[in-house]
């Protein structure tokens, strides 16, 4: 293989070039990725001077042309730093017309993908004195390396990021579904932290991260703290239904707040309370009879395993039958929602993965995590989630939630009749 290796073709022109050979895979592979890019942006400027074909002078010259290219920038991408030139349409009209790629924007100079990568890196344990050697094994020996000032400028753009984000107007938003949680960050906090956590389900059935804020335990004062705030910039109205595990302080500022939202208790949550109260011999032949429970297809079917449950073990746990059936109403109300959405409205999983890796990353934290830097490293890190948290079956069916349609295990009430 020739290094530097240069491509030119009628588009935009790339220069590659790798100071130590790569192995002929990873160069092919490269080789394709950089025509395939040349082609996607000759291709889009040239639908671009398209569509303005028409705009013709008193000559019957086009007004809109292709115009060379721009200066050279570099590129940092997933195969490696890119020489581009993109480019240029001029505009003889005077019309103010101009054109912007949509693949590499102006003043772009990182790859989304690395974007996402150096906080993903930093949130899985790499320090900010390793950025360099890290990046360089991930993106080629030509990588240029991150020193540990850019990584710690790169934090306090998140911080500020965060800021904005919880300042933002709610005006217009509804939210269908609520999904809560705290989670503890477990590195050598300034002090002990627990960021509280809401994630919704709006109008269109797009999860989404609503509200997050970092409070003292689980507090019904800290819950009301969030919620509060989110009422204030404009949420006025209140999901139909939360999910949540038993924290009561979520429970108790919920109906202060947003009194008419109903509630559904998380079952790997409480699943995981029943268990504990059960020896180890017996755990797996409970989980399975707890199962049957919130997997019956109709409310009676789970109301009787509820009552299996609770003949089957009240003579020898009555503190793990207890567990179960003092929220017993909380435990199903997702049957009287469509059963489309059952799926995703008996836990609060959606939160629980997402927040492993904070958990993991802030336990490897080698020096002392301040307030403000774990809260920020966590809302990063949804961000990055959210784009693939999964949209609720049957969003169609999310206007007739919100319209207060009567649903009888998980059915529409006047299909039922029909």
């Amino acid at each position: 293989m020739k290094n530097p290796t240069t491509l030119r073709q009628s588009g935009p022109e790339f220069d590659f070039a790798a100071d130590s050979p790569a192995d002929v895979l990873t160069e092919v592979c490269r080789q394709g990725a950089i025509k395939m890019l040349i082609k996607s942006i000759g291709d889009e400027v040239e639908t671009f001077v398209e569509s303005y074909a028409d705009l013709k002078d008193e000559n019957g010259h086009r007004q809109v042309v292709r115009n060379g290219f721009l200066p050279e920038r570099e590129v940092q991408t997933g195969i490696g730093q890119l020489k581009v030139k993109m480019p240029r349409v001029r505009d003889k009209s005077g019309s103010g017309i101009r054109f912007t790629s949509n693949i590499l924007p102006p003043y772009l100079r990182r790859a989304k993908s690395i974007e996402e990568l150096i906080p993903w890196l930093y949130l899985k344990g790499i320090s900010t004195g390793d950025f360099a050697e890290a990046l360089q094994a991930l993106l080629g020996p030509d990588a240029p390396g991150l020193s540990a000032n850019t990584v710690s400028r790169l934090k306090n753009v998140w911080k500020d990021e965060y800021e904005e984000w919880n300042r933002r107007d709610l005006s217009g938003k509804r939210y269908v579904y609520f999904w809560a949680d705290g989670v503890y960050l477990q590195a050598r906090m300034e002090e002990k932290q627990c960021l509280l956590v809401i994630m919704g389900a709006d109008k269109d059935g797009n999860k989404e991260l609503v509200g997050m804020l970092d409070g003292y335990r689980e507090s019904e004062q800290s819950w009301m703290e969030l919620l509060l705030d989110l009422k204030h910039r404009g949420l006025e109205m209140g999901p139909r239904l939360a999910v949540g595990d038993g924290a009561l302080g979520f429970w108790k500022a919920l109906a202060q707040v947003f009194g008419k939202c109903r509630r559904q208790r998380c079952w790997v949550h409480k699943t995981a309370n029943v268990l504990n109260k059960l020896p180890k011999s017996l755990q797996e032949h409970a989980k399975s009879h707890l199962k049957e429970i919130w997997m019956a297809k109709t409310k009676s079917d789970a109301e009787r395993a509820f009552d299996f449950f609770a003949d089957t073990y009240q003579a020898k746990y009555p503190k793990a039958v207890q567990c179960l059936i003092k929220d017993r109403e909380d435990l199903l109300a997702f049957y009287d929602f469509p059963a489309e959405h059952w799926v995703h409205l008996r836990t609060t999983n959606p939160i629980e993965s997402t927040f492993a890796t904070v958990k993991l990353r802030t336990y490897k934290t080698k020096g002392c995590l301040s307030r403000a830097t774990g809260l920020a490293m966590a809302f990063k890190l949804c961000l990055s989630a959210e784009k693939r948290w999964r949209k609720l079956n049957r969003s169609d069916m999310m206007a007739e939630v919100i319209e207060g349609i009567k649903f009888v295990d998980g059915v529409r009430e006047e299909r039922i009749a029909a």
